[in-house]
Formats: structure tokens, sequence, C-alpha cells
């Protein structure tokens, strides 16, 4: 069925715009010169007041021939009227507060309303011209009244819809309902699916649930059978096994269990199987072999095609380790990794279960894609008797990105002997230190050579390593010809390196984002101002000051404070001689200025005991 939606432009010899907007202005004109009834009411709404308008001018230039008019006639009568539409009416038989167009409101309601909700009532803001239902309320009449208005308002965009003759786009088409008599007819206008009677398939309605094909953050790890459970206190401290194991959670906690040692051997959580036999799903929703599976929507249903096997996949738990605790707390490693079941042993009246989980640790590889790969676990087995009930068990679960290399430290936290410093820049609208990728290049010196040729040597450098005190030079030969200026910035440039750092990481693995933990790089440049000289930078101390930062039994080094000394000397300017030869060195010294520890004992006890009144009768 062909319909027309027309945009009303009319053409010629004039530009189409300027007709365009000729005609808003008439439509406007017309609508200036229109009688507007109003009608105030006091109680309910009656029939919407009648309107006569001035016939709008077209316009039409010398010479044109005229457009004519569609066929189709003028716009039929909209179907919704806006006189009767009244969108707040909420409750039946009932005012709604503030609602102006509710035929249930009274005066005395009128009385109490603070305005109305819904003061304007349109039909299709599309057309050109529309009807609208306009409603205030007169507060300064005793009792109130409400005013009504229907008035033909205009759209002011110069794309609208001026005539239309496809009547059904003015209101909703009912749908056929399928029955037994029009069902052949309606399978055959629609392709959207092929019906098959020997599919065994149901039609079922397409569920809300998003597409998972990937596992995203949060998302609880599936297995062939319910999801990978991880044990964790959750209302108090004792276990919960009905806990799912979340994609990119990575999780520590400890819980505790109550447990008859006689009946070890039939609880499945302190089996070593109960985590190691799930196989969790390398995608969520994964179709399993031989797991029927309720299908979502399908575009086309059919029946199954024979001999078709749905992919398994399916990541199995390998043990990485086993580690068995004594009851003396001395740990085994076992060579064996095959799954372990725990035992009951009676020794008289004491009973001691062996090969009792104690400590889960499960260590998954993930890809960009939201799969999970490869499933590992370590698992710590012991010793249990009537003594220690009840259980304490750790549970630990991390995930590692596939194809990605760990991050090398300068220490975890404090600084290692003979490691580079961690440097880097803090850029003024940053969010964060910026780090070159070489961590021996973030804070260098110069670099000795035999030559002892400074712009030979000129990019080759040596990184500042944490408690080694260095010192370097070259000698750099300059020419009666060398402007100083030149000279001096250029000896600059080869004391500082490319690019030297604003800020030192204060322990090896301080984060980039924990800015205001970094420690700055105070940069002070000494020079002795000597009339008729040059200033020529010579040499670059580098002083770095660490303390050790923690308990006694093993002090962690933090660096405090790094200071880099520009010195610069002053050379006459002479006339005489052909080239002149000067020393540049630079140094790095490292300060211990940690405090001297004292021991730290506490307070002796006091005793705070009350004597009966009679205690030192009869000698007192």
């Amino acid at each position: 069925m062909d319909f027309i939606r027309e945009v009303r432009v009319c053409g010629g010899g004039v530009p189409p715009l300027l007709l365009v907007l000729l005609e808003c202005w008439a439509s406007v004109s017309a609508q200036a010169g229109a009688t507007v009834a109003v009608t105030t009411e006091a109680l309910n709404s009656t029939e919407p007041a009648p309107m006569t308008f001035r016939p709008a001018l077209s316009p039409k230039p010398l010479n044109t021939p005229r457009v004519p008019e569609p066929s189709s006639g003028p716009r039929p009568t909209p179907v919704t009227d806006v006189a009767a539409l009244c969108v707040c009416d909420l409750f039946p038989v009932q005012c709604d507060v503030n609602c102006c167009c509710d035929p249930d409101c009274s005066s005395m309601d009128f009385s109490v309303f603070s305005a109305c909700s819904v003061p304007v009532v349109t039909g299709d803001s599309q057309f050109c011209s529309q009807k609208a239902a306009i409603y205030s309320l007169n507060f300064t009449a005793n009792p109130p009244q409400r005013i009504f208005k229907l008035v033909d308002q205009i759209n002011p965009s110069i794309f609208c819809i001026h005539i239309t003759n496809y009547k059904p786009a003015l209101s909703f088409i009912n749908p056929e309902v399928p029955d037994e008599n029009n069902f052949d007819k309606l399978i055959k206008s629609s392709d959207g699916f092929s019906w098959n009677a020997e599919s065994d398939v149901s039609i079922t309605a397409e569920s809300d649930t998003p597409n998972t094909s990937k596992y995203e953050y949060g998302v609880p790890l599936q297995t062939s059978d319910s999801f990978l459970r991880f044990p964790s206190p959750l209302t108090s401290s004792l276990c919960s096994d009905n806990n799912p194991a979340a994609f990119l959670v990575n999780q520590a906690v400890k819980c505790t269990r109550r447990i008859n040692v006689g009946q070890c051997e039939e609880i499945e959580a302190l089996s070593m199987a109960y985590y190691s036999s799930p196989k969790i799903l390398r995608v969520p929703n994964s179709v399993t072999e031989g797991t029927p599976k309720p299908s979502r929507v399908l575009v086309r249903i059919a029946g199954p095609l024979p001999g078709a096997v749905c992919p398994v996949w399916k990541v199995p738990i390998t043990v990485q380790s086993i580690v068995i605790q004594s009851i003396n707390k001395t740990l085994t490693r076992l060579e064996d990794t095959d799954t372990l079941k725990q035992a009951l042993v009676e020794t008289g009246a004491v009973k001691i279960c062996t090969k009792v989980v104690l400590e889960v640790k499960y260590s998954l590889t993930f890809t960009d894609a939201g799969e999970i790969t490869k499933a590992h676990l370590s698992v710590l087995l012991g010793t249990i008797s009537n003594a220690v009930v009840p259980l304490q068990q750790t549970f630990e679960i991390h995930f590692i990105q596939q194809s990605t290399k760990p991050v090398p430290l300068s220490g975890n936290p404090g600084y290692v002997v003979g490691l580079p410093l961690a440097a880097g820049f803090w850029p003024p609208t940053g969010s964060g230190i910026i780090q070159t990728m070489n961590r021996y290049g973030q804070l260098t010196v110069l670099r000795s050579t035999a030559e002892q040729d400074c712009l030979a040597i000129e990019g080759i450098r040596t990184p500042v390593l944490f408690g080694y005190n260095m010192q370097s030079g070259c000698k750099l030969r300059l020419t009666r010809a060398t402007t100083c200026l030149l000279v001096a910035e250029k000896m600059k440039s080869l004391l500082r390196g490319q690019g030297f750092p604003d800020f030192v990481a204060p322990f090896g693995n301080s984060r980039a984002q924990d800015v205001l933990d970094w420690v700055p790089v105070h940069f002070v440049t000494q020079a002795s101002h000597v009339k008729d000289s040059c200033q020529l930078p010579v040499a670059l101390v580098i002083e770095v000051k660490w303390t050790k930062y923690g308990s006694l039994l093993n002090p962690q080094a933090k660096i405090v404070n790094v200071t880099a000394n520009l010195i610069s000397s002053s050379f006459p300017e002479t006339n005489s001689g052909n080239e002149r030869t000067i020393f540049i060195f630079t140094a790095v010294t490292f300060v211990d200025v940690s405090a001297p520890a004292e021991a730290g004992f506490r307070a002796r006890p006091t005793i705070n005991a009350k004597l009966p009144f009679n205690f030192f009768f009869p000698f007192v």
C-alpha cells in the first residue's frame, strides 16, 4: 500500500527555502486572525469552543504554474480528541491532585490545587498544524475556576507534515490474532520461521537475559553442574559453601567449620575432591554434551541434525601442588598430585582425621575475550583432632591474564640493593606518574668510557642502583669559536640526560596512581658569579636519603628525600689558545638517615587486688 507524507515546499522561480518561510508566515497569519473562544468553568469542562479562521494566503510567483494539490484531499480527522484526553487522570471516579483536565474534579477541589500538572495536551507534534487543549486556573475567582482553551498550534519547524492520506497511520492497527481459520495464511505470509512437525523443540519466548557469550566482571563462574563454589563467611565466621566465585574478583578469606571428627570422612568440604573435581565452563551458558539446556528464542526452528555433536567447553581444574602439614606444623610438599581422600584414625579414645583440607588456592587464567583457559589448584592438607575443633580454613582465588608478563619490581615493598630506582614524571593534567617501559632507564647518570670523550658517549647512560654509590665523568674539549651559552646548554643536557625525572618512588613496589606517596626530586643549581666569566655546568651530584621502615626483624628500605645539585663553575673569557678541556662528572650517594632503633618493652603489670579490711589484724 502506497501512502504519502508530504512536506509542503512550494517551487518555481523562487528559492524553495524562501517559499517555505513564506508559507510558515501565512500559517502564523492565519493563527493571528483566528477567533479563540474561552470557556470558564466552575465545575466540569464542557464542549470545546468553536473557532473561526481567516483563509491563509498561498504564495504564488508570477508566470509559475500552480502545483497541483494531492488528490487525497484534506487531512482526515484525528482519532484522538485532545479535548477529551487527560493523561494525568489516574484514578477513576476520583479527583487527581493538580490534574486540571480530570472531569471528576469540582470547584472545591480546584481551591487546593497549586498549579496544573499538565497545562497543555497536544496531538501529533509532527503535523504543521495540530489541536492543543490548554488548561489553567483562575485563583482570583471565588471559588477558583478552571479555564479551558482549544486552539490550533502551529509547528515552528520548516519540516513538518502538511497532508497525509494514510488514515491507518493516525491510530494503532489491531493485530490479527491467529486462529484455526487464518493460521495457514499467517504461516505463509511470515517468513521469519519455518515449522517442522518432527521437531521436538518448542517455541519459547525470548528471555530478557543479556547475551552472555563471555565472562564479565563480577559474573559467577559456571561449572558443568552449577557454579564454582568459593566458601566464605557471610553473616558470621562460619563457612558458607553457597557463595560463588566471581570473574576477576580476587579474594582471600578465612572461615571456620563446626565438625565432628568422627564423621570427617563424610564431610565433602574437608575433601580435596570437592575443590578439584568441578569443571569450569570456558564461557558462561555454553552447551555441554549430554546435558540438555533450555534454548533461547531461535529465529528459525528446525529438527536436530543427525550426527550433530554440540561443542564441549570445559576447563578442568589441575592440581598444581599438594602440601602436607603435620601435627607439629611441619610442611612437606608431595611430588605426586593425585587426589587424596581424608582418613579417620582412632588411637584409643583419641580420634584423628588426616589429609583434611586446610587451605585452598585457585589460580585462573583468562583471555581478553572473557574466556577461562586454565585453572590451577594448590591445597594444604593437615591433621585435626578433637582438640582443634572448630576447624579454620583459608580460601584464595586470583586471576591471571593470558600472554602477559608480570611487572618487575625493585622491591616488595622496600628497595632491594642493586635494583634500579623507580622514577617518572607527573604531568599537570595527568592522574598518575608517567614512567618509561625500560625500568633501567628511569633515573640515569653519565657512563664512563675508556675514551673519556663527552661527545662520544652522549646518550650512553647507566642506571642509578639502590645502595650503590657511583661516580663517573668525561672530558669536553672546547674551541675558541664556541659560544658560552651553547656550551652551557650542551653540558647541562649531558649531565641531566634526555629525560630527568621529577619524582622517585618511595618503595620498590609503589603504584603510579599513588602520586602523593612519591618523593619529589629537589633540583638545586649552584653557581659562582665572577665578572666577565662564562658559567658552565660541570657536575651533577645526586643525594638519596633513605631509612629503614617497619619491623626490626625485617626492615624495609624507604626513600625519603632526593636532591640533585647542578654545580656550575666560572671560566674566564680567553682570547688566546685554540681549545680548552673541561672535566665533567656525576656522583650518586646514598645516605642512611634511619633513627637508632630502641627496643620497646611493655609497662610492668600492676597488681590491682583488694584485700579484706581485717587482713593485717591484729598487727594493724
